[in-house]
This record gives structure tokens, C-alpha cells and sequence, in this order.
């Protein structure tokens, strides 16, 4: 949908009136006075699953406990809501469990990767990820380094000219994220995958930031695994379980490195020694968090409803509205565009550099508008096309043009920071 210049806030009303995604906004609860950009970080909560968390707590836990794991089909709930993943992902030539974090899942996607070319290729010893991906990713690298032969080497890269540079003999993994958590460039997944894969080494893509956002197709990428979160624009909840899909070339090879008793082929054989289930139940480590991942599926739901094509189209006519309203409308401040222009290098969030970003983010929740910050400098707005309208987007850009205008993050209160930023 192409956003004309010198837009109207009449003109967005008018948008919003023909969006054919606009009943979704209905399916979410949204306070009222709040205009809620942090999606991306932290998803609203649909309003069923108030309903879902109700029944399997008073019925489900409540009335059949320990049956439930049989007669609600708690043991098999992984790998159900697994399976729905792997459809919104496109990834049928794979499979998926939903469990743990993505952290853990990282360390579990590294170390099956480096077990599988110990066997094919043991000279390579060189993981590759990008300087700007989330920490995590790397520090769950680091961790894992530190268990391994200390030939292992983490070589970092800053874009796809020093992908290509760095792809060489020595590599074994690439851990990239889709969509960077920071700037919202967005890596096309199959041609990426692809020079990965010729070079000799295998693919790990982080979909965080990606998922439930822009369309993914793993089979058409050819990936190899995949790990992300359920709680961003797939709206599970706070610390919802994340997600693991493995190509089916490589799900029975793959020795994770965390053998718990849930990935035991006959976990209730209560066996001294472990023997890795067949499929991607191996993936799973200890017991699972059954209420979160009860609620987590009503989100999961919702995303496998909406067309996808559509989704895409609204998430940037959005994200293009917004960098074009703070070009028209807040020309004189120090405002720095870090999130690409061209679409095809685009997810699903706006960011932008100012030196004080700390202070006019927290001023900008005060005045309703809901983003967060990101260091160094960064004010980050999280679109959602599900429950984000064109209007929501013009009403943002006011707040933050008369923040700025106003100076109001000046006052004292906006400089203080909490433990969570």
C-alpha cells in the first residue's frame, strides 16, 4: 500500500477503514489511552488466552492434575504447538518443538551444528555471527566454547560483504539473525543460506525478531535449524516458551548438548544411560512449562490465521508512513534513521539515533506512547500490523514531534534509569 506525501491524519483514518486486517485488532486486550509500539520486545495479550489460562489451571491442573498429563495431552504439547510453528515458518521439510528459551535454544542448535560437522568435516573450528546480533546469541556461543576443544574460534562479521569474506575452509557455523533487534535490517534468508551451505558450513537463523512479522519460508531456504521467540509479535506472553526446528537431514544426527530425560527416546524407562529420542523430541530438555505453553498457542493461533501476504503489505506501508511522517514533520532535531528504507531490507520495527534517546523514549511513555531503547542511542518502535493502525502510527509521530519540540524530556524524571531499559 503506497503512503502518498504530505498524508493527512484524515488520510490515515481512511486507511485504517479499509485495512483488511483491521478486525484483528479485536482479538487483543489494548489499554485505552496507549498507543503500544513495543511489540517487538513484549506482545499484548489476546484475549483468549485469559480463557485458555483459566481452564488449565481450575480444570486442566485444578480437577485432573497429574492425569492431565495423559488425558489433556500435557507430554505431547511441545511438540503439538511444535508442529503449528513449523507451518507459520514454512519449514515442512523440518521439524519443531516449542520449549525452553531462545538462549538455550541457541546452545542447543550450536552444539548439535559443531557435533555434526565434528563427524563430516573436524577441521573446521570457526563459528561465524554478526557484531550486531542480539548478546545472547554470543554469549550462549562464548559459553559453549569454553566446554569445547579451545581450537573453536568466534569470528564476527558486520554485513554480507564480510559474510562473504570471512566464508572460508576453517568455517563450521553461521549463526545470523533475520531481522536485527537494533536496526530492523532484514537478511534475505535464502540467498544467505545458500552461500553458507556452498561454503561447506551450516546455518543457524535466529527469527526473533522475524517471526510473526514478515513471511518466512524454511523450505524454500533450504535452513538448517532455526530457533526464536514465542513472546514478540507471536504475542505468548512474558517469557513465553521459544521454538526449535531442525531439517530433517540433520534432526536424527544431531546430538544437542543438553541430554535431559524429556528428549530420551523412553523417558519413563528411567534408564542410567541416554539414548536421544528419534525426531526432534530429542531437542526437548527437562520437563516442560505447561501453563505457558497453554497460553503461548492462542497467539500461535492468531498468526496462523492471518494471510501472510497481507500482513507484509500493511507491516510496511506502516513502517514507510512512519520514517516519512518524522522526515515531513520533525525535520529540525537530531533524529538519525537507522532502519533500512528499502523494504526488502526491512522487518517490522522503526528505529532511530538521538543523543538523549533515553530520556525522550521514557518522556514518549509518558505521554502514552509505548516504544523502548536500545543502546546506544536508540529509540526502537515495534509495528504490528495485528493491532497497530495508520492512525496509531500518525498519533506516534505527534508525540514524539511535540517531545522533541517541547523539550519535555528534559524533566528530571525522564533521566533516570531502571534496571529494565
Amino acid at each position: 500500500m503506497t503512503v502518498s506525501t504530505g498524508i493527512t491524519r484524515q488520510d490515515c483514518v481512511t486507511l485504517d477503514a479499509a485495512d483488511p486486517l483491521a478486525h484483528y485488532r479485536s482479538k487483543f486486550e489494548l489499554p485505552s489511552g496507549v498507543i503500544y509500539l513495543d511489540g517487538n520486545s513484549l506482545g499484548v495479550l489476546p484475549k483468549d488466552a485469559v480463557a485458555r489460562a483459566n481452564d488449565v489451571i481450575s480444570r486442566e491442573w485444578g480437577t485432573d492434575l497429574i492425569a492431565s498429563w495423559n488425558t489433556n495431552d500435557w507430554f505431547d504439547l511441545p511438540v503439538r504447538i511444535g508442529g503449528k510453528l513449523a507451518r507459520l515458518l514454512g519449514g515442512s521439510a523440518g521439524a519443531c518443538v516449542a520449549t525452553d528459551t531462545t538462549s538455550i535454544n541457541v546452545f542447543k542448535a550450536v552444539g548439535a551444528a559443531l557435533d555434526i560437522q565434528a563427524q563430516d568435516a573436524p577441521s573446521r573450528k570457526v563459528i561465524i555471527s554478526e557484531r550486531e546480533n542480539f548478546p545472547t546469541d554470543l554469549y550462549m556461543v562464548e559459553g559453549l566454547m569454553k566446554f569445547l576443544d579451545r581450537g573453536y574460534e568466534l569470528r564476527l562479521i558486520d554485513d554480507e560483504d564480510s559474510l562473504d569474506a570471512a566464508l572460508d575452509a576453517d568455517v563450521a557455523v553461521v549463526l545470523l539473525t533475520q531481522v536485527n533487534y537494533r536496526s530492523g535490517r532484514l537478511w534475505d534468508m535464502a540467498r544467505v543460506t545458500r552461500k553458507i551451505q556452498d561454503a561447506g558450513a551450516l546455518s543457524i537463523w535466529d527469527l526473533c525478531h522475524s517471526a510473526g512479522a514478515v513471511p518466512i519460508n524454511l523450505d524454500d531456504a533450504n535452513a538448517d535449524f532455526v530457533v526464536g521467540c514465542t513472546y514478540k509479535y507471536l504475542n505468548g506472553g512474558p517469557g513465553s516458551p521459544a521454538f526449535i526446528w531442525v531439517a530433517d537431514r540433520h534432526v536424527n544426527r544431531a546430538w544437542q548438548p543438553l541430554a535431559g530425560w524429556w528428549g530420551h527416546a523412553n523417558p519413563f524407562d528411567m534408564s542410567v544411560s541416554y539414548e536421544p529420542s528419534q525426531g526432534i523430541r530429542r531437542f526437548l530438555v527437562g520437563t516442560q512449562p505447561i501453563i505457558s505453553l497453554a497460553t503461548m498457542e492462542v497467539g500461535v493461533d492468531i498468526a496462523l490465521s492471518v494471510d501472510e501476504s497481507e500482513l507484509r503489505k500493511k507491516s510496511l506501508a506502516l513502517t514507510s508512513l512512519f520514517m516519512q511522517l518524522v522526515e515531513e514533520r520533525i525535520p529540525n532535531h537530531p533524529l538519525t534513521l537507522v532502519t533500512p528504507l528499502d523494504e526488502k531490507e526491512r522487518g517490522s520495527h522503526v528505529s532511530l539515533r538521538h543523543p538523549d534517546g533515553f530520556a525522550v523514549m521514557k518522556a514518549l511513555i509518558a505521554h502514552g506512547v509505548i516504544g523502548d531503547y536500545r543502546e546506544p542511542e536508540v529509540l526502537r518502535f515495534g509495528i504490528t500490523p495485528l493491532y497497530i493502525g495508520y492512525a496509531d502510527v500518525w498519533d506516534a509521530v505527534e508525540t514524539l514531534r511535540r517531545v522533541l519540540d517541547e523539550e519535555l524530556w528534559r524533566a528530571p524524571e525522564f533521566q533516570i534509569r531502571g534496571a529494565v531499559t
